[in-house]
């Protein structure tokens, strides 16, 4: 759900409409909106799990100061999804726990 008519900000300006793929599955974006917006307009809400609990994550700050919307961002791990913008083909994965980073030619670190 987008709010497209605010009653101060006004009308959502037209914006080029994009493809990410969520888990392998394509959503339908705005290019150069919040990561985490997209997410949460295609009813999205769980964007990782806790290391030692396996508690669902999500939005919370949504200002990047918090680590609650890390995911996995076309590979880069820990990446917080409010202030990476969208880009068309960009792949995102739900975060199970610490995610590490994966260099390629090599192993984890």
């Amino acid at each position: 759900m987008r709010v497209e008519k605010h009653p101060i900000l006004g009308d959502l300006p037209d914006q080029k409409r994009v493809t990410l793929y969520y888990n392998g599955q394509p959503l339908e974006a705005y290019e150069g909106e919040p990561v985490a917006s997209a997410l949460m307009n295609a009813g999205i809400r769980v964007f990782r799990t806790t290391a030692r609990r396996k508690e669902p994550r999500g939005i919370f700050c949504a200002i990047g100061r918090c680590t609650d919307c890390m995911m996995i961002v076309d590979g880069v791990p820990n990446t917080r999804t409010c202030v990476t913008y969208v880009r068309d083909g960009m792949r995102v994965e739900k975060q199970e726990g610490l995610s590490a980073l994966k260099i390629e030619g090599e192993g984890e670190r």
